[in-house]
């Protein structure tokens, strides 16, 4: 039995036709829904960890109703699975995407309980075809072919003894920073950033003239290939009309489509330079 770690449902849909087609790799697939490069790591007394990320995704999502987020609760029943059954392994599908690459971290403390049974795929620097036979290199598992994955197998390796104890320590690091984002700095590395740190991107798309949120957010994601996800841009550009950065008309309580957003005033110095070409190289 593989359980098979992937995170995102887009990254999932391939996946779970690659492991059907394959018998040697059939298994159940666990998607993680939870992308953990933004929003606090770091729990109050008391408080679960998925109490803290459903507080945090019910703030981002100006949600009235408590959001769950269960990864965990996930996680820890596969752990007792592999107690229960020591034929089971866990394969972690990675990308070099920062929710991919702290999920990795994430899972390590849990993984280590269970040695020479946590495997890795990770598809960084690899290159794959596309659906007319060229060559790339994806940055993403929702990217890639289903018959890709399949082929993608063989690049599964158990976690080593040694990793688990260097690679280990920097979960821990994430929690003690406890960063509003954390970016990928290539391999398995990340630094933390400000819960700003994409607002000079934003603020570069806006105008004097009111825009469609979902407008910004996208031309943000498109042209910088920022990673957060678009509702993360989306409180991005709630909070900073909170500041008074930014004027707002609409209603934020429904999707980016139904508010619009525009620079207040007639001298706003933007700050395009710095922290978007940073970006354009994440």
């Amino acid at each position: 039995m593989i359980y098979h770690f992937v995170v995102g449902d887009m990254a999932a849909q391939p996946l779970l036709e690659a492991i059907l087609s394959e018998p040697s790799i059939q298994g159940e697939v666990i998607v993680l829904k939870d992308i953990l490069h933004v929003g606090p790591l770091q729990k109050e007394e008391g408080q679960g960890f998925s109490t803290l990320r459903g507080a945090f995704w019910q703030q981002v999502t100006n949600s009235n109703e408590p959001v769950e987020v269960t990864d965990m609760e996930r996680l820890l029943e596969v752990s007792k699975h592999l107690y229960d059954n020591p034929d089971a392994k866990v394969w972690l599908w990675m990308a070099p995407w920062p929710a991919d690459v702290c999920a990795y971290h994430w899972m390590l403390p849990y993984m280590s309980k269970h040695p020479g049974r946590f495997y890795l795929v990770s598809i960084a620097g690899l290159p794959f075809l596309n659906q007319d036979g060229k060559v790339y290199f994806p940055k993403n598992i929702s990217e890639i072919l289903p018959r890709e994955l399949v082929k993608a197998r063989r690049l599964a390796r158990q976690v080593t003894p040694a990793e688990f104890e260097v690679d280990g320590d920097e979960w821990l690091k994430m929690v003690n920073d406890n960063a509003g984002i954390r970016t990928h700095e290539g391999g398995k590395k990340t630094a933390p950033r400000g819960e700003d740190f994409y607002d000079s991107v934003l603020l570069s798309f806006c105008s004097q003239q009111f825009q469609k949120a979902h407008k910004i957010v996208n031309q943000a994601i498109n042209k910088y290939n920022v990673p957060t996800g678009d509702l993360y841009l989306g409180w991005r550009l709630r909070k900073m009309a909170e500041e008074g950065k930014l004027a707002l008309q609409g209603d934020t309580s429904k999707t980016l489509k139904d508010f619009e957003i525009k620079i207040p005033g007639g001298d706003v110095a933007v700050a395009e330079g710095t922290v978007a070409e940073e970006t354009a190289n994440q």
